[in-house]
């Protein structure tokens, strides 16, 4: 695939590469705190290997590196639905606290939701974001996502009970 140009950043497949600016900027105990527990912390070598092992074989790629000036400083991608959601995905994106408050967050998740519908025949993206992480909840606002509900102390992160926010987002014909 070609780059998707977003303004401040440009979203592009993950390369092997890309090693070293993933460990650097994923290894945050600030970053880990926003995303699921699979995203681990801290973020070894170990770590970043197996995730460019897995999604630098991914054709099309459901993850895309976030590049500002040809260094990747996050990712963003899309866990798609199966059997009756198959026409949906959930989108994740992360950013190296280094890069937090520039828009680059809103600017790869506006270029990356009609790729990612285009690509993979989905009409429809959901984001689930921890209650501790209000700036996620504005990143997808600004991209048109609707807040559809809070799942009560639904998550445990860090140790604490959190309630997960969850929003959506039609694409395409649905929209109207």
């Amino acid at each position: 695939m070609r780059p998707l140009e977003c303004g401040p950043c440009r979203l592009r497949p993950w390369r092997f590469e890309d090693l070293n600016a993933l460990v650097h900027h994923a290894n945050s105990r600030s970053v880990w705190l926003g995303v699921r527990d699979r995203f681990p912390y801290p973020y070894t070598r170990e770590a970043g290997e197996t995730w460019l092992g897995r999604a630098t074989t991914e054709h099309p790629p459901q993850s895309l590196a976030i590049v500002v000036d040809d260094q990747v400083v996050g990712g963003i991608g899309a866990m798609l639905g199966s059997d009756v959601n198959r026409h949906t995905a959930e989108v994740g994106y992360w950013l190296g606290e280094s890069f937090w408050g520039q828009g680059l967050a809103s600017a790869a998740v506006a270029a990356f939701l009609p790729w990612a519908a285009e690509t993979f025949a989905l009409s429809r993206f959901v984001g689930h974001v921890f209650s501790s992480n209000p700036a996620s909840m504005r990143v997808l606002e600004k991209c048109g996502f609707t807040r559809e509900g809070v799942l009560k102390k639904h998550c445990i992160k860090d140790g604490r009970y959190l309630d997960e926010y969850v929003y959506g987002r039609l694409m395409g014909d649905l929209e109207a």
